[in-house]
């Protein structure tokens, strides 16, 4: 971004950035103040998003996708989504398309592919995935939300907490133990309805940052779910999220960065255009230090997601690689926010600025996908076998 060229990219993928980059100064940034308040971005942006095939571009065209497998443009929409100051967009769209349909499209019977991935394509339908419960956090062998093998149907009862896209969703990948007696091996995954009786959601949680992205708590009370909704076979469902999470790990790794960068720019002219003790605060030397060390540890950061994007799309990225990429860049974007506002000073806690807003929703992301200190010990658990 400030001068290391990148070789990631062909003049296809540059041209798509481009589109994407005019979308979103259109469509996101102008409306994200007025999300911020509703504590959810519309239903409109989602149909916009999916009417200019932003959403599920991996899906098959029988299934009204694009079918590209290339994770770089994918990559491309998390980047500049991040790159646009607007966190909460930046983790929603990206946890729909890349972290959500994965699991219909690789492990769902035909008849939920057929069911939901057009219309999560589309944008008519929004797509969160429940793991967490208010008891089971890192911890998903702890989890009490049970469906019960009923012949035709599982009957689900419990509850999910922190589920992101939770209020607006449509259609939720849930974690459920379908034998707990197995531990993780008695773990599923399953596909439930908005509209299945006993499905219920709680208001959007008043956090701390994130205010555009909708996060509630989920209820289950004998809902009734089909059996054409479990996601691959039952007991298998620790396995297949063991599997996917290295995808959502890169995803989070992406978006730390380029919010990195979203602060580090605004913080350069920020310091430009300020004045004290008669001359521009970019003058003095500690300003200097910080903006450099900064930018050589996001220029780094780039480079290393870069490669791991390239491992990805050859299908050798592991869960570690994942884990390393999640803690490192999550601990820098933290790092970055807090110096951005220090170099704003009394500027830097006013809400009206984004790196006050970009600081208060950094530090959620050291904690969802895997806390920091599961990711550490993931890697350890590679290196040490």
């Amino acid at each position: 971004m400030f001068g290391l060229p990148r070789n990631l990219f062909t003049d296809e993928h540059i041209l798509f950035r481009e589109s994407v980059r005019e979308f979103i100064a259109k469509e996101v940034t102008p409306f994200n103040k007025e999300w911020e308040k509703a504590k959810m971005v519309s239903r409109e942006s989602w149909k916009k998003f999916g009417d200019n095939g932003f959403l599920g571009i991996q899906a098959p065209e029988s299934l009204g996708g694009m079918n590209i497998q290339d994770f770089r443009f994918n990559a491309i929409l998390i980047e500049e989504l991040g790159l646009s100051g607007c966190s909460g967009p930046a983790i929603g769209y990206p946890l729909h398309s890349d972290i959500v349909m994965p699991y219909i499209l690789h492990f769902g019977t035909e008849e939920s592919k057929q069911k939901y991935v057009p219309k999560m394509v589309s944008g008519d339908y929004i797509g969160a995935i429940a793991m967490t419960e208010p008891g089971a956090g890192s911890d998903l062998q702890g989890i009490q939300t049970k469906a019960e093998n009923k012949g035709d149907h599982y009957l689900v009862n419990g509850s999910k907490t922190f589920i992101t896209n939770g209020f607006l969703c449509d259609v939720v990948v849930v974690a459920v133990k379908t034998d707990p007696s197995k531990g993780a091996k008695g773990i599923s995954l399953i596909l439930v309805d908005n509209d299945m009786p006993g499905f219920k959601k709680g208001k959007p949680f008043d956090k701390v940052g994130l205010h555009a992205q909708d996060t509630c708590e989920l209820f289950f009370e004998d809902v009734k779910v089909p059996k054409a909704n479990l996601l691959g076979k039952e007991g298998e469902g620790f396995k297949y999220l063991m599997t996917e999470l290295a995808q959502e790990r890169l995803v989070v790794a992406l978006a730390a960065v380029a919010l990195g960068e979203y602060m580090l720019t605004a913080t350069i002219e920020y310091v430009k255009s300020r004045k004290a003790f008669n001359k521009s605060i970019s003058e003095f030397q500690n300003t200097r230090f910080k903006l450099a060390e900064m930018t050589a540890a996001l220029e780094q950061g780039r480079i290393y997601c870069d490669y791991l994007v390239q491992l990805h799309n050859d299908g050798k990225l592991d869960s570690a690689m994942a884990s390393a990429a999640k803690y490192n860049m999550t601990e820098l974007q933290c790092k970055v926010a807090d110096e951005c506002v220090q170099l704003h000073g009394g500027y830097g806690y006013m809400w009206e600025y984004g790196v006050a807003r970009a600081y208060a929703d950094a530090r959620v992301q050291r904690i969802y996908a895997g806390t920091n200190e599961i990711m550490k010990e993931l890697i350890a658990r590679k290196i040490l076998k």
